[in-house]
């Protein structure tokens, strides 16, 4: 297949992948502008509150869009994608604390304010660098994408598969949550890392800087969208899916399975790292929590409620689970829990595709409808002509 048959491909056979990409596109386009355009009190404006909100579903809709790869088309199912979302926020969010300078606290140029206060002499050696933003962008790949790689490469080298990979991931992401909240670690502790100023010169708190964030995760989803699109569509794709459906078999065929694996789960990594690096500046602060094993059962929800194996899915389940978590944790907190855990058993039970198969099974009836519609439509003028 040519570059441009396999462009053509990629573009022409997903019409609901576009749809969702179009509606993703233009509200990261009309809430900002609606929120730094329309004045207050306007039927246009959007509040703040809104517009990252907005901004934080997108960047779940990335994490979402990067655990399906893994789990929707190679068959992994990671519980620790959190981490790799913690990670990529803490590293941007250790570039943001550099750029206080004396402006915290404490008024050291060089420690951040927790430091100052645990009685820190000088600056770790792992935070050297994250002055540049270049450094920190770096290590929003590199975190994440090393420690998949190294993780990655021991567990699937010993044919750690199944439930048993599902368990040390979880463990892993414990284990790095328990790591964080440490204060003797460097990064912030309980608190975790606050009080940004701004980014690149640009105050971190004004609608403007936050409208751009916004801009941004709904162009990265995108872009993300597309890469991960192209690969399953590609020859690795068919790879992917058939250690999926038959790893002895494709190992028996000459494979080198685990390359195949290690490959898709550090480049999964690598994106839920992404999403962590624009997550954080909307927030305004990178937190421990953020490595709760909960969360990353969580995002295995959106996948399934979305529907696993199809991409489009894994952003609609984001998009659907965090607003309702917004919703009824503001409205009704008690039964924010209940909610979620009764969604699993529904979408377990009675919507095993998720909604994007449900969605596909609605457009394979139409057409079929619409083909035998058709038919009789031809038929009955074929009769009449040999009438």
């Amino acid at each position: 297949m040519t570059n441009n048959s396999m462009i053509q491909r990629l573009f022409t056979n997903d019409p609901m992948g576009r749809a969702v990409l179009g509606l993703v596109l233009a509200l990261g386009i009309i809430f900002p502008l609606c929120n730094v355009l329309a004045p207050e009190g306007s039927f246009f404006h959007i509040s703040t509150f809104t517009m990252t909100l907005l901004g934080k579903m997108l960047c779940f809709a990335i994490l979402a869009l990067a655990l399906d790869l893994v789990w929707g088309y190679c068959g992994i199912l990671s519980l620790g994608h959190g981490a790799f979302f913690a990670l990529g926020g803490y590293a941007m969010g250790m570039y943001l604390m550099r750029q206080i300078g004396d402006r915290g606290v404490y008024g050291n140029p060089e420690l951040p304010d927790f430091m100052v206060f645990l009685n820190w002499d000088a600056l770790p050696w792992y935070w050297m660098g994250f002055d540049n933003f270049g450094f920190a962008l770096l290590m929003v790949v590199l975190a994440p994408g090393l420690l998949a790689f190294v993780f990655g490469w021991l567990a699937f080298r010993s044919r750690v598969t199944g439930v048993y990979f599902s368990i040390i991931t979880q463990a892993l992401t414990f284990a790095l949550m328990q790591m964080f909240f440490m204060n003797k670690f460097g990064f912030g502790g309980n608190n975790g890392l606050t009080d940004f100023k701004d980014i690149l010169g640009f105050d971190i708190q004004s609608d403007a800087t936050r409208s751009v964030l916004v801009f941004l995760a709904a162009v990265v989803l995108c872009i993300a969208y597309f890469v991960c699109r192209f690969i399953v569509s590609s020859k690795l794709g068919n790879v992917l899916v058939s250690i999926r459906d038959s790893e002895s078999r494709m190992r028996f065929l000459g494979y080198r399975v685990e390359h195949y694996k290690l490959l898709v789960f550090t480049f999964s990594a690598v994106i839920a790292g992404i999403a962590g690096a624009i997550y954080v500046p909307l927030v305004g602060a990178a937190n421990p929590s953020e490595f709760s094993p909960i969360n990353s059962i969580g995002i295995v929800i959106w996948v399934a409620l979305g529907g696993r194996g199809t991409l489009y899915g894994a952003i609609i389940g984001a998009l659907v689970i965090s607003y309702a978590k917004s919703f009824f944790t503001t409205s009704f907190p008690d039964l924010w829990l209940y909610i979620l855990g009764g969604l699993f058993v529904v979408t377990t039970m009675y919507l095993p595709t998720g909604i994007a198969g449900k969605i596909e099974e609605y457009r394979e009836r139409k057409n079929a409808r619409s083909q035998t519609e058709f038919e009789a439509a031809l038929n009955a003028s074929t009769s009449e002509v040999n009438s």
